[in-house]
Parts: structure tokens; sequence; C-alpha cells
């Protein structure tokens, strides 16, 4: 019994993480249909229909191998409960048949007179005393034995009643599964249909993505040009503040102060639990070079987060710092570089400041307002990383969601 228990408790435990995962992987469902698919485009983009789609059926797929492993886990159970019940049920039988027996042995010399007779016909007053001893010690293992069927019989219904349970809770779980199969299947038809169309243009398409790459991969030098330059002359200050140069300091990388120091060092010991940029979102783009999802031969490199949230949101500041500068591109958007001792946080795409250059920030402070394309619908941060001039993945940092 006790080993039985235990076991549960493992189960349990187990069974706890997955219906965490599962509830988890249905709120990205919803969020990714909110926010990559609420909105209605005024104008299509094929490309990027598909990568939303591509991506509702990823999390859909999580989810059914969530399921999966929740249901086979269950079945696991059921299968050691039932045996358990077998088990239980055979010595709960056996504990009636010996409780029967004994009730009709009792039975049988119930009266009074047979009582007295045993106890008469004792040889000696210690024999006399030794059956008295007997019959209420006879009595008590009645009683016990009473209380030990009743016991048995609770543990076997308690047992019967969570084999019910998880019988119950594996069949919505399938069902479950089977919707979003359905929800899959709906989804691919609809990715054929959008594959269908960019095969007619494929080369136009590529053409276009190839320019688009061009572009970001331009975008993103000149952005590192201008960190180098920022560091460069912050570092000149320091000098003067310091009257020399440290011998210890190398090219693109922060002279630190003390406070500076103290406050890189704070940053570093909040890796992988800094607050997101945006109160909530969905990532559309990873950091890292990946292989686009529609056309293979073709690489992309992801500088930071691409992450899509709800229109008249805020970026927000995922630790103290200073703002170091705020850029703005030829189409008006604006991004903000927060210095954090020799880490610098990247918040891009906002069409509105809430803070200027030399400002000093708080964790969690409104950055500014970010930019809603009017053409996808999206309200698109993008979200850069930086250790000096080297870029960080992002989603190391921050907590996990």
């Amino acid at each position: 019994m006790l080993y039985f228990f235990c076991s549960l408790t493992t189960f349990s435990q187990t069974k706890k993480e997955l219906e965490a995962q599962r509830k988890k992987l249905k709120a990205e469902i919803r969020q990714v249909n909110s926010l990559l698919f609420k909105e209605q485009k005024k104008e299509k983009n094929v490309l990027e229909d598909l990568s939303d789609i591509q991506q509702k059926i990823a999390v859909r797929q999580e989810l059914i191998n969530t399921i999966n492993l929740e249901a086979a886990l269950l079945s696991k159970t059921i299968d050691k409960n039932t045996r358990k019940i077998a088990v239980l049920e055979k010595e709960l039988e056996a504990l009636k048949a010996d409780y029967a027996a004994m009730i009709f042995k009792s039975y049988k010399s119930r009266s009074k007179q047979s009582r007295l007779m045993f106890l008469l016909s004792s040889q000696s007053f210690y024999q006399a005393y030794k059956r008295v001893s007997y019959l209420e010690q006879y009595t008590s293992f009645r009683k016990k034995q009473g209380e030990e069927i009743g016991k048995q019989a609770l543990v076997v219904q308690q047992l019967i009643d969570s084999l019910t349970y998880k019988k119950q809770s594996k069949d919505s779980l399938i069902v479950s599964e089977k919707d979003q199969k359905k929800q899959i299947e709906l989804d691919k038809k609809r990715q054929e249909l959008l594959l269908a169309k960019i095969k007619k243009k494929e080369s136009a398409y590529k053409r276009n993505l190839q320019k688009k790459i061009a572009e970001e991969k331009r975008v993103a030098q000149k952005l590192d040009k201008i960190i180098k330059a920022a560091i460069e002359k912050a570092n000149r200050l320091a000098a003067k503040k310091l009257k020399s140069t440290p011998k210890t300091s190398k090219r693109n990388e922060f002279i630190l102060s003390p406070e500076a120091k103290e406050l890189a060092a704070n940053f570093e010991l909040n890796r992988g639990k800094l607050p997101w940029p945006v109160k909530e979102g969905v990532v559309v783009r990873r950091f890292g070079k990946q292989r686009h999802p529609t056309f293979p031969g073709i690489e992309i490199n992801g500088t930071g987060l691409h992450i899509v949230t709800n229109q008249n949101n805020n970026a927000l500041a995922i630790f103290n710092g200073t703002v170091l500068n705020v850029l703005v591109s030829a189409e008006g958007r604006r991004n903000v570089l927060i210095q954090h001792g020799n880490y610098i946080s990247s918040y891009n795409n906002l069409d509105k400041l809430y803070v200027r250059k030399g400002d000093v920030v708080k964790t969690g402070q409104n950055i500014g307002h970010i930019f809603t394309d009017k053409v996808s619908g999206k309200t698109t941060l993008i979200f850069v990383l930086y250790k000096n001039t080297t870029k960080l993945n992002p989603a190391v940092w921050l907590l996990k969601r």
C-alpha cells in the first residue's frame, strides 16, 4: 500500500507538470490566434501568412504531443490501479470469508450456558482465568477484523473512484487531441493553398525576400557602428573623468565606473529572470541564423527577438539603466538603446517615445509606444541585447513564459 501511494504521488507531480504545459500551450494558441490572425489585413502578404500558419501548426502539434504524453501517463496509472484493485478485492474476499467463518463459530457457541459450561469445565482456577482471557481476546479480535474489513473496503472504493476519474480525464484528453488534429488539418489545407500561390510566383517572392534580408543586414551593420561609436564616446568621457585611460580597457568595450560594474554584475545575476520588454506577445522570429520556413535555401539571421503584441502596447525597460542613444530610421521608426553597465538593450520599431538620451530608467518603465503596421495589422517590437558590441540571445536572459 505504501509503495502504491508513493507511486501515485510521483505520478501526480509529473501529471501536474504536463497539465501546466498543456494549459500554457493552449494559452499560446489563443495568443497566436489573437495577435497573428485577429486583425484583418488590408493587403495580403502570402509569405507572412504562411509563416503565421506554420507557427500555429507547430504550437498545436506541441500541444498534441503533450496531450499524448499525459494520456499515456494516465493509461499507465489506470493499469496499475486496475491491478491493485484486483489484489485488494481478493484480500477483501479472504477477510470476509475468515470473518464469516468466525461469526459462524461464534453463533454456534453463542449461548450463555455454553460459555458458562466452558468456564466451569476448567480443571483449575488458573485455567478458568485463561479461558476468560481467551473469550475477551476472541471478542476483541472479531471487532478488529470487522474494522479491518471496513478499512479495506474503503481503500478499494477510493481506488475505484480514482480509476473512474482517471478514465474520464483520459477520455477528455482524447477528445481534445481529436479537436486539435481537426484544427491542424484545416490549417494545413490553408497552408497548401498559400504554398500553391507562392509556387506560381516563387522567383519574385525569393527576390523580394533576399532584398529584405539584405536591407536588414545593412541596418544591423549600421546599428553596430553606431553602438561602437557610442562606446568610444562614453569611454572618452570616462577617461577624462579618470584623467587617464585604464590599461585594462579594450577596444569596443565600456570603461566601467564602480557603480556601472555593480549594475552590470546585478544584470548578470538576473540572467534567465529578466522581465519581458512587452506585457504579452508572441515571438515570430528567434535569435540567430535559421533557415527560411518556405525557402530552405535562404538563411535568415535574427539579431534579436521579433515579438508581436497587442495594439497600443508600450515597450518596457528590462532593467535599470541609462538611455545611451535614440536612433530614428528613414521611415521615422525609433530605436531606444539603454545601457546597463556593459550591457545594452535595444527597443526598435517605436513610433512614440517617453524617454530621451541621458534619462535614467527603472525596470518595467515605459520606453515608447510600439508601431502598428497598417497593412499587416501587426504590432511588432524588435528586441536586441548586447554585451558591449556582442549580440546575445535574449531568450536566454528573459524569464521563461
